[in-house]
């Protein structure tokens, strides 16, 4: 536990020296992007090589140790339901708080001045179709995470049928995954310097003269990502897991600050891993769990959306209604599993959100110089949602099989 907080104390140095020194170099970026950056971005590269073989291994061995495909499903089924209600939620505060502080009132700028190339966002049979891998040597190559977790959950499954057959391989996935922990382990002691490296050229780059006009909705955003965290989260876990909201958070910054500096859910994912453990997850449903959050639990992500389309929406004189309010929800919760868990995707699933209700996707131009800031805020939560949902799902579990002991010994 010592060496937990040690780390935390450091990665919050970090953060510090990352924003002061990014502050002394407002005036010229240039070095801090050129010379500074570049070593941020070897940390960043570093995790996203660890990552894909973390998140293989461990979902296989995750679901071995389950031993039983039922009940696989049964803790899918909890998991997706929990991430669904909470991404619910979050774009309903979203948009609550939006309207009630006029999130874009005074701010009325020329809309032909205006420019945005949207990507074009999949459908939702494309993105279904998507999740099946043709291969499985790509996803893993390319790190779409969502077919690696396809991928690890048809192998696991493969193991359990095949028995005392697949002992050789249940060996291998077990030792393999226990190397890829060590080497998150080595990564993971690296972090101050990468969040260091990755602060100063955001906070070079986006100065208060950059943020201040557009201040009130960082503000309102960032205001709703707080309440979420501290009244739904809160909530779950005192409520599902038993576990004190103080404790809860003081045991999660570590991740909160990677996932703050970096923007990458999945980046983050490693370090979020030994949090929950640290804090009694089960290995085998934090195994499970989080990588399945990092790539379609988007609560950060479902707030930022519900507050932009409405704060686009006022920029532009328009006035969303009711019926095009609960669109907005309806879309952003089920665009939230298409959203892959790396920084700036949130801008994709924006220009669906607003597509949706006929708002011009040109206004995501007015967001877009603070994208980073907003996505940094966003990963924080939703890591966050990510470890609240494993440690409600774990002390779920737990519960069952003491309840199934209880009435073996009953019955005997």
């Amino acid at each position: 536990m010592k060496k937990q907080r040690s780390l935390a104390f450091y990665i919050l140095i970090g953060m510090i020296l990352g924003i002061i020194v990014g502050i002394l170099f407002q005036g010229n970026p240039n070095f801090a992007v050129n010379y500074i950056k570049p070593f941020g971005t070897i940390f960043l590269n570093l995790i996203k090589m660890v990552v894909v073989p973390v998140v293989l291994f461990s979902i296989i061995a995750g679901v071995i140790s389950m031993k039983d495909i039922k009940k696989v499903g049964s803790v899918g089924v909890k998991t997706i339901a929990f991430y669904m209600v909470t991404t619910c939620i979050a774009v309903t505060l979203g948009l609550i708080f939006a309207n009630i502080l006029r999130v874009g009132g005074g701010y009325k700028l020329a809309g032909e001045a205006l420019t945005y190339e949207a990507a074009v966002a999949p459908s939702f049979m494309e993105t279904f179709v998507n999740i099946f891998p043709s291969n499985a040597v790509a996803p893993l190559a390319n790190a779409t995470m969502l077919q690696v977790i396809v991928i690890a959950l048809f192998f696991g499954f493969g193991i359990i049928v095949a028995e005392k057959k697949a002992e050789p391989v249940v060996k291998f996935v077990e030792s393999f995954n226990e190397v890829c922990m060590k080497v998150m382990s080595m990564i993971i002691k690296l972090s101050p310097i990468g969040v260091f490296a990755l602060l100063v050229p955001v906070v070079a780059t986006n100065g208060p003269q950059v943020l201040l006009p557009l201040l009130k909705l960082i503000l309102i955003v960032y205001l709703v990502y707080i309440v979420h965290m501290v009244v739904v989260y809160s909530t779950t876990v005192k409520v599902m897991a038993k576990i004190s909201p103080l404790t809860f958070f003081k045991n999660m910054i570590p991740a909160m600050t990677m996932a703050f500096s970096s923007a990458s859910s999945v980046g983050t994912l490693p370090l979020n891993m030994e949090c929950t453990q640290n804090m009694g997850a089960k290995k085998e449903i934090s195994s499970f769990v989080l990588p399945l959050g990092a790539t379609i639990n988007m609560d950060g992500t479902a707030i930022y959306q519900g507050v932009c389309a409405i704060f686009i929406a006022e920029v532009f004189g328009l006035e969303l209604t009711i019926g095009q309010q609960l669109t907005v929800i309806l879309t952003a919760t089920l665009a939230s599993i298409g959203t892959a868990g790396v920084p700036g995707a949130g801008m994709i699933m924006l220009a669906m959100v607003l597509q949706s209700v006929g708002l011009p996707i040109e206004g995501i131009a007015l967001i877009a110089g603070i994208d980073r800031i907003l996505d940094m805020g966003r990963t924080t939560v939703n890591i966050t949602g990510d470890a609240a949902c494993t440690m409600c799902i774990s002390a779920m579990e737990d519960k069952k099989i003491n309840k199934s002991s209880n009435n073996k010994t009953v019955s005997n």
